[in-house]
This record gives structure tokens, sequence and C-alpha cells, in this order.
């Protein structure tokens, strides 16, 4: 790579970093837009809600509730309080650690998923899918995929 210096990333790379984090907050932008407009709570309320959907009846600790989420959550113990206030996610001692909590999602928190997932799609379509062909988002996919070694 002549651009390339030891250390230091190529004008490509860079260009590459800057249009990747620019593709991301207009992304995460347009949903979270979508979503309020709708009358729905934040996109990291469907992302509770769908991981723990996904781990069903045994629930999830907070510690795993965080490592499965696919968006970065700071205040997950307030998230979740506030979820559990509003009836979409229950929290039980844990049967391992009496100190910990199991949490779960509620039938109020099923229906509420179900109904955020028409506007989150569609904004998924709008940010992404109008963009490229079928063929053109598996390669992005795998492109992406290939920054945390998932492929």
């Amino acid at each position: 790579m002549p651009d390339k210096s030891p250390g230091r990333p190529s004008e490509s790379a860079v260009r590459a970093w800057v249009r990747l984090e620019r593709a991301h907050r207009a992304a995460l932008d347009a949903v979270e837009a979508r979503l309020s407009k709708a009358g729905l709570p934040p996109l990291a309320w469907y992302d509770v809600l769908l991981e723990l959907e996904r781990a069903g009846k045994a629930g999830l600790r907070s510690f795993q509730l965080q490592a499965a989420m696919l968006f970065q959550q700071y205040n997950l113990s307030r998230l979740v309080d506030r979820m559990a206030a509003a009836g979409h996610v229950a929290k039980a001692p844990s049967p391992e650690d009496g100190r910990g909590l199991v949490l779960t999602i509620t039938a109020s928190g099923r229906a509420l998923r179900r109904r955020m997932w028409p506007v989150y799609a569609n904004a998924i379509e709008d940010a992404v899918g109008q963009h490229f062909s079928d063929a053109e988002a598996r390669q992005l996919a795998g492109l992406l995929g290939r920054l945390y070694g998932e492929e």
C-alpha cells in the first residue's frame, strides 16, 4: 500500500471510516425520527425487547442483555427500569444468585416490539435497502462483518 506509512491509516481507510460513521449516524437518526413520529419509544427499547424475546422464558441477566444488544447502552439499568415501570419487562431474582435479577419480556413487551418492527423495517429499507441491490447489500454486509471478525 503505497499511500500508507507504518502505524497510520491510508487516505482510503480514513475516507471509509468517515463515511461509515456518517452513514451510521444518518441511519440511526432516521430510525429514531420515524419511531418518534409514530409515537413509539426509542430504538434501544426495541433492541432490549428483541433480545429478551429471543431469550424466551429463561430470560437474561443484565450483563447478558448488555452483551447481546446490537446498540451500546450506557444506562441499561435505567432503561430497563423505565421499561419495567411501563409493563414491558419483568424482573425476578436470579435462582443462581439472589443478588442478581433475571429480565424477561412481558406480553405487553412482545406486543410493543411487534408494533415497532414495521416502522423500524421501513426505516432500514429507506436507509440501506433502497440504495443497494440484494447482491450489493450482501457484499456490504460481508465487508462490514470483516471489521469485527464476523463473516
